[in-house]
């Protein structure tokens, strides 16, 4: 089929729902050659991929996941799709622990880093937080601990035949949208960072018809995968099926703008440093704003607060408090995970 697929697309069509759907079980049963994977991410990325394209993309993979086996509501996920190219710290990894120290269940989900200085796993290990080894163990962790880590390839074993032709050709595809729409704990609350705001837009529309609770799509003026601390952040929100869209600033929340060099780092150690600096409450100002910015943005998309304002005060009140820092401790590990 596939073959067919990509005379037809060369010729400019697009894929429905479910051919897109049929596209990505081939692939993901290793019916498809590294070359036809090749072409058609090319041809897609050239010309735009559609809402049904990744509609259909995001729904076979979910298909072929491993899911985590909890009965957890309400359940937070704060994975973006990277490929920001800015070299900026781990920012929705420390919001993902900041938010388990008040809380919050968040089942994250993540990857070592592809386009960045440092993915989430890569920091982790530098953190000494231990990525869990099976569905059930992240299960319990998230109970326990309010925080697992999903670690991609582990829940996602059939991208694997995808993953030659990816890394071959070496820029942002499909696949980057499709991360944050195919949680493992089938998460119904998301922040979700994305480096374009088109993209954002279908995404968006994406997560409606596959279905959600509340998720925010954020996009920083500068590119940025997150809320930003030095430009306007641009957000479609979904609550079920309905979709809005609107512009916020540092100002907005209660916050002050900041400097993109101040939460820049060239390193997974350099990004652990300051994390943890972050979670003691010792970072630079830009650092300490950025993720009080994406927590309580998340604190509202988890319906815990009416406002994202209202969530950033709570982010930087519970920072000061120490109780984050404490919480961190709590889920190290006595060395480095390696």
């Amino acid at each position: 089929m596939l073959k067919q697929q990509l005379i037809e697309c060369i010729e400019g069509k697009t894929l429905s729902e479910s051919e897109a759907e049929q596209v990505m079980n081939e692939i993901m049963i290793g019916q498809a050659t590294p070359s036809q994977i090749a072409s058609l991410l090319t041809m897609m990325r050239l010309r735009g991929e559609t809402v049904d394209e990744i509609t259909g993309f995001a729904k076979a993979m979910r298909q072929h996941s491993i899911s985590i086996p909890h009965q957890l509501e309400g359940v937070v996920d704060t994975c973006g799709t990277g490929g920001d190219d800015l070299r900026t710290f781990n920012i929705s990894t420390t919001v993902a622990i900041t938010l388990s120290a008040i809380g919050v269940k968040v089942a994250k989900h993540g990857n070592r880093a592809v386009s960045s200085k440092s993915g989430s796993a890569d920091a982790l290990e530098k953190l000494r937080i231990e990525i869990q080894s099976s569905p059930e163990e992240a299960a319990e962790v998230l109970l326990e601990k309010n925080l697992c880590f999903l670690f991609a390839p582990l829940y996602h074993q059939s991208m694997k035949h995808a993953v030659v032709p990816r890394k071959e050709i070496g820029f942002r595809t499909i696949f980057n949208l499709l991360g944050p729409l195919t949680n493992p704990a089938r998460a119904s609350h998301q922040v979700i960072g994305v480096y374009n705001k088109e993209h954002a837009g279908k995404m968006a529309e994406s997560l409606a018809r596959l279905g959600t609770l509340h998720t925010l799509f954020v996009t920083g003026g500068e590119g940025l995968d997150e809320c930003s601390i030095t430009s306007p952040t641009n957000v479609v929100e979904v609550r079920g099926k309905d979709i809005t869209q609107y512009t916020i600033n540092p100002l907005d929340v209660g916050l002050r703008y900041g400097s993109l060099e101040d939460i820049q780092v060239d390193t997974p150690e350099e990004s652990a440093e300051l994390i943890q600096l972050v979670l003691q409450g010792k970072a630079n100002e830009s650092a300490q704003s950025i993720v009080a910015f994406n927590a309580g943005a998340t604190l509202y998309a988890a319906d815990k607060v009416t406002s994202i304002k209202e969530g950033v005060s709570q982010v930087v009140a519970a920072l000061k408090s120490g109780i984050v820092y404490e919480h961190f401790l709590s889920l190290q590990t006595s060395k480095e995970v390696r």
